[in-house]
């Protein structure tokens, strides 16, 4: 009797351990099925998804120990899991990097019908899997861009005396020799501040197929110095090729260290408002240490909440002057941004164009080019409220002086004037940050022109006030 309710037990134990998966589907992404996902949905799902990318140098794919081994532990916290065969390169690299775009773009056209948020969609990846989710982390065009990134014992390097070669080889083919295409796919190179998403890279200090110190090491170094969040953990053995393998000696810690950083990762809600903030080195949060948590648009994403997906498209130096020494609108961001769709657009722009050499020559067509912005935000698909702030002020004699010099009373007579004209003729919002930061109260660096953190927490308290009442 009591072997058969033990046995009945062990059952019931294991339907609930498979319930754990509600639903199993394979979706083409090539008409002819050469690259697919096997999709797992969860019972109780929480709104995030991973694409995996299984490994095998870019020969093959080690689809079950990088692969579908994994369905379980992420259905089981609610997230849905979707295990990517990708068509091999054999030199034509556009083959699996489209194939990783597509599966995190149809993740995204997906998540109604699988309870998707698609605001929390990430990639994970294995050795060459992990060069391409990588990649994909680093190259993809902002709505292929996933949000985080899982990469494990990854191939970062394209040079071949430092990392595995037949990955190379087969990724590159002939452009292998080419120094610029090395470069152009040897991801730690290519991170790119607020851009690159969060990643969790994890190593054995053994692996002789994929050096970590010459490759997720250096990618780790990379993400830290643009001041993107990341984690690293590096076990003392392990060799290559681990996965999911429970033989890992340090498999149940890193399960454990991975569970609690994904719990870590908030997501905004899957019906959050857009919104753009874009500008020079203040909304950048040049000298600001982990800018991305510490710049101002990181935390007025902390105060706005969930119901709002804050994206950080500052770069550092940019005038609004078309004719300026540095243009805005020339920019990788500005195009980013606006393919972001925002419903909401906060422009912080106007402190180097008080520089002689842009306003003694070019002053004259600012409100013309600040209305150019205004018009190419208003075409978008979302109708941005815009929003359009005084810059915040600098002390002339501590900037740069000569032809570089940030001119404050170039700024006070002569800009904020023209940014409110434009705000006037557009009906657009005006957030005067010029008399907010008091550099005598740990609001102002050294130089007089940058906010430090305590001052980042001012701006955002302004402009979250302006635009959601907080």
């Amino acid at each position: 009797m009591r072997k058969s309710i033990l046995l009945c037990a062990g059952v019931l134990l294991g339907v609930a351990a498979q319930a754990q998966t509600a639903r199993k589907l394979t979706v083409n992404l090539t008409p002819d099925g050469a690259a697919n996902i096997q999709v797992f949905l969860p019972e109780s799902p929480t709104g995030r998804a991973i694409v995996g990318c299984p490994g095998g140098g870019y020969s093959h794919l080690s689809m079950q120990n990088e692969g579908t081994d994994w369905a379980e532990y992420f259905n089981r916290q609610g997230i849905a899991y979707c295990v990517l065969t990708y068509r091999m390169p054999k030199g034509d690299r556009s083959l699996p990097m489209s194939d990783a775009q597509n599966a995190i773009c149809t993740v995204r056209d997906s998540a109604e019908a699988w309870r998707v948020n698609p605001y929390d969609v990430g990639i994970m990846g294995f050795s060459a899997g992990g060069h391409l989710a990588s990649t994909t982390a680093t190259h993809a065009p902002i709505e292929a861009r996933p949000d985080f990134q899982i990469l494990f014992y990854p191939v970062i390097s394209m040079d071949e005396r430092v990392t595995h070669k037949g990955s190379v080889v087969n990724f590159l083919g002939d452009g292998r020799r080419d120094d610029k295409l090395v470069k152009e796919f040897s991801n730690d190179k290519q991170v790119r501040r607020h851009q690159t998403p969060p990643a969790f890279i994890v190593m054995a200090g053994d692996d002789r197929a994929v050096p970590p110190l010459t490759n997720g090491l250096p990618y780790y170094v990379a993400l830290r110095k643009a001041g993107i969040p990341a984690a690293m953990h590096i076990y003392p053995a392990g060799g290559h090729g681990f996965g999911f393998r429970s033989s890992f000696a340090y498999h149940d810690q890193m399960l454990g260290e991975l569970t609690a950083w994904l719990k870590g990762i908030k997501a905004p809600a899957a019906t959050a408002k857009r919104v753009a903030c874009v500008g020079n080195s203040i909304t950048d949060g040049y000298g600001i240490d982990m800018a991305d948590v510490q710049g101002y648009p990181a935390q007025l994403q902390k105060i706005l909440g969930e119901g709002y997906c804050v994206r950080n498209f500052g770069v550092s130096g940019r005038t609004l002057l078309n004719h300026g020494d540095r243009p805005y609108m020339r920019e990788k961001a500005w195009a980013e941004a606006k393919a972001f769709n925002p419903d909401i657009v906060v422009i912080k722009l106007g402190t180097n164009d008080s520089k002689p050499r842009n306003w003694d020559n070019y002053g004259k067509e600012f409100a013309a080019d600040l209305q150019q912005m205004v018009d190419e935000l208003e075409a978008l698909p979302a109708k941005p409220a815009v929003y359009l702030c005084c810059p915040v002020a600098s002390g002339d004699a501590r900037a740069k002086q000569g032809d570089n010099q940030i001119r404050d009373s170039i700024v006070v007579a002569d800009i904020i004037p023209a940014i409110k004209k434009v705000a006037k003729k557009n009906k657009s919002h005006v957030i005067d940050l010029h008399p907010l930061i008091n550099p005598e109260s740990g609001m102002m660096q050294r130089d007089g022109i940058h906010p430090t953190a305590k001052g980042a927490a001012e701006i955002a308290k302004a402009v979250a006030k302006a635009i959601g009442g907080k």
